[in-house]
């Protein structure tokens, strides 16, 4: 028999791919990729997979590597998808690719198999993924196929189907919306959320953060170290990075921080409507940014701020294990080395403002840069500095005659 090593949630739609590969005549190696997802007995899952007749089923816990390897680089870009969005689910995919292949190899599988509907950008991410990691892979994405799309056309033939196989899910006919959710964020899309019309901060019911109205009526002040452009430390406590990220998360939630509603342009080519929590990483993302105002070099900051959106790009596309991005990750590796340094934050009701911030590394010169007397800088040396860089101005002025 041929094998594969199936992404398996143990929701509804990878319980019926996990029935219907077997159909097709594979043994399945069902992969539950621990992603920090909160609220799930992660055995129970397990065990489902196997009662449900995966030849094996396993945990993989990549929690860790997802904040340390994936996100932190990320963070250290500042990259948001069209200027807003945190790319939690994007930034998980291909981890959740290399850890099925990895297990894919151990047991022998032929191909690698996924939920992923043909109309988002998670089929990019995982195709792309696994394809640049093992070329000759067999990708396998029921949703792309006609023949399975046929059977199960909606939710309803779904929930039939696992009924007659005695595959146990929790789920109606009818939901509001679906979510994704990992240690980085839960987004929630689909359903009800595609009509621009419904306020979807009001629909969602959020999972990681209070909102901002029922958040305390009091400042809460939070101060996270870096070293090197990476998040070390909370409130004077090292902490691993998916302990850091986890007590974040905790700590920005409940001050309602994180709530985006936002729609994007997906890598297929259509728009799509998203609502996103990630509280964590935002304080992560404004923290960062302060620490290097005082330490990373104006012309330097300036170039990673123009290629932070291609980085974006790459990461939500699914271009993670190509060349041009191993080359953006060890830019931003040497770029960040002098990002070490401390900022407190004031968190209230949604909103952060900095209360102080300090590094080792400064580049920041109180007798440069004070506006009273004396002081190491001379103005008189910006009257040369000026006639030299209006020079060009000048002459085309003379030739140009503007009017004004």
């Amino acid at each position: 028999m041929p094998s594969c090593v199936l992404a398996y949630s143990g929701g509804l739609d990878t319980s019926v791919i996990l029935g219907w590969l077997q159909d097709q005549g594979y043994q399945v190696h069902a992969v539950y990729v621990d992603l920090g997802q909160p609220c799930e007995d992660r055995q129970a899952i397990l065990e489902k997979a196997k009662r449900c007749g995966a030849k094996s089923a396993q945990i993989i816990d990549v929690q860790e590597e997802l904040c340390r390897d994936f996100a932190f680089p990320v963070l250290q870009w500042q990259a948001k998808y069209e200027g807003v969005y945190l790319l939690g689910t994007s930034i998980a995919r291909p981890l959740i690719a290399k850890a099925c292949l990895r297990v894919g190899r151990e047991v022998g599988a032929d191909a690698f198999a996924h939920g992923a509907t043909g109309k988002g950008n998670d089929q990019c991410r995982f195709q792309l993924a696994a394809e640049a990691l093992e070329p000759a892979v067999e990708v396998i994405a029921p949703w792309r196929r006609e023949d399975f799309r046929r059977l199960f056309p909606g939710r309803k033939e779904m929930i039939a189907y696992c009924e007659a196989k005695k595959i146990p899910v929790k789920a109606s006919a009818a939901k509001p919306y679906s979510s994704d959710e990992n240690c980085l964020h839960i987004s929630y899309e689909a359903g009800r959320l595609e009509d621009l019309t419904v306020n979807g901060v009001e629909l969602v019911e959020f999972g990681m953060t209070v909102s901002p109205r029922q958040a305390p009526d009091q400042v809460e002040p939070v101060t996270i170290g870096f070293e090197s452009g990476v998040p070390v430390a909370v409130n004077g406590r090292k902490l691993s990075p998916f302990q850091l990220v986890r007590e974040l998360n905790t700590i920005g939630g409940r001050n309602g921080v994180g709530r985006i509603d936002v729609v994007e342009n997906r890598f297929v080519g259509m728009k799509s409507r998203g609502v996103y929590e990630a509280p964590g990483m935002t304080v992560l993302y404004e923290a960062h940014r302060l620490v290097e105002q005082l330490t990373l070099d104006r012309d330097l900051m300036h170039l990673r701020d123009r290629l932070a959106p291609e980085v974006a790009e790459m990461v939500y596309y699914g271009f993670w294990y190509h060349a041009k991005f191993d080359a953006l990750l060890a830019l931003i590796r040497e770029a960040q080395r002098p990002v070490t340094g401390e900022v407190t934050l004031n968190l209230y009701k949604g909103n952060m403002a900095v209360a102080s911030r300090s590094s080792p590394r400064s580049l920041y010169d109180e007798g440069i840069a004070s506006m009273e007397g004396g002081g190491s800088y001379n103005q008189t040396d910006a009257e040369g500095f000026l006639r030299i860089q209006g020079l060009p101005g000048r002459v085309q002025g003379r030739v140009n005659r503007r009017e004004y």
